[in-house]
């Protein structure tokens, strides 16, 4: 039986379980599970089916103890991840310490999404600094490219494999949010419009007219309105008092993406909840919570936010 945490432990800890089967991966979740019910401690798994239905066919009745969420529901963009999933459970139980697994990465990510999942795995480290929290990150390496798990290893300070612990190497979490914060792809043709204050009304209807052609359904074309102008305010707030908004669809999203001169210092800006007393500043936490996707990159000159719309109308 594997370690990880220590019951009233007041520092952050964040193990990569690397797992072959579901021997393998029941052989490090479960105790880690029980372990935390035994010493009373709030437990929370945030996993992708099938092995959320694992996990409660072998905890049985202990699954009412434990908060249960499919990851690949809660996660799908990995940007809303440690406000809503993990930050959600750790802030419900102040005073305590509070055991997650959260598993983010999973064999069918796409190349779209990867980056993003990636920056999150090691922005969680910045996210719990000295927090009375363990996180155990679940990692299939026999279904995952090698690229995936040398990450792993620079954004997790802990290794487990096989009931053994030790620590990572190459730990480096500021490392790999500098090498995801890449350049998306250049899409094909997309409609361009530049905004400015009095030009805000115009860029959030003719994004809506464009998400609508793509056969997003109201509800959904409603989101990708509040988000438009989420970002689009941003912009001429923080930005610079301009921006570029550019449209366009792949095979699978209706993209929209607001290019401006505004510099994103704060690499956990929308991803930490809002304050209940809090009146501003909650735009890019809006932006994470409506998108099925959102990829950020940053330079000197400025910053490019796209967000990513499920054309299958999957509310996630």
């Amino acid at each position: 039986m594997t370690h990880v945490a220590v019951e009233g432990e007041e520092s952050f800890v964040h193990p990569a379980l690397f797992y072959q089967g579901p021997w393998e991966y029941l052989a490090g979740t479960v105790p880690f599970i029980l372990q935390g019910l035994a010493a009373g401690e709030p437990v929370a798994v945030a996993v992708p089916e099938p092995r959320l239905q694992l996990l409660r066919d072998v905890l049985g009745d202990n699954a009412e103890r434990v908060r249960l969420l499919d990851m690949g529901f809660a996660g799908r963009n990995p940007g809303r991840i440690i406000a809503e999933v993990l930050r959600a459970t750790a802030d419900a139980h102040p005073g305590e310490h509070v055991r997650i697994i959260g598993e983010p990465i999973w064999p069918s990510r796409s190349d779209t999404e990867y980056p993003a999942c990636v920056q999150h795995e090691a922005l969680i480290n910045l996210a719990f600094r000295g927090r009375a929290v363990t996180i155990l990150c679940p990692y299939d390496v026999a279904g995952l490219d090698p690229v995936v798990v040398a990450d792993a290893v620079a954004t997790h300070p802990v290794l487990i494999q096989r009931g053994i612990t030790w620590s990572s190497p190459d730990y480096a979490p500021e490392r790999i949010i500098d090498h995801y914060n890449q350049v998306p792809p250049e899409p094909p043709h997309p409609m361009v419009l530049a905004f400015d204050a009095a030009r805000l009304r115009a860029a959030r209807r003719s994004t809506a007219e464009q998400a609508q052609r793509a056969g997003l359904d109201a509800e959904r074309v409603e989101d990708v309105v509040l988000v438009v102008g989420e970002l689009a305010a941003n912009s001429v707030r923080h930005g610079g008092g301009a921006g570029l908004v550019r449209t366009w669809t792949d095979a699978d999203h209706f993209v929209y993406e607001v290019q401006d001169a505004g510099r994103l210092e704060d690499p956990l800006a929308g991803r930490r909840p809002a304050d209940g007393h809090q009146l501003g500043g909650r735009g890019l936490l809006v932006v994470n919570h409506l998108a099925d996707l959102v990829r950020v990159h940053t330079r000197p000159d400025g910053t490019t936010i796209r967000a990513y719309f499920h054309l299958q109308n999957r509310r996630l």
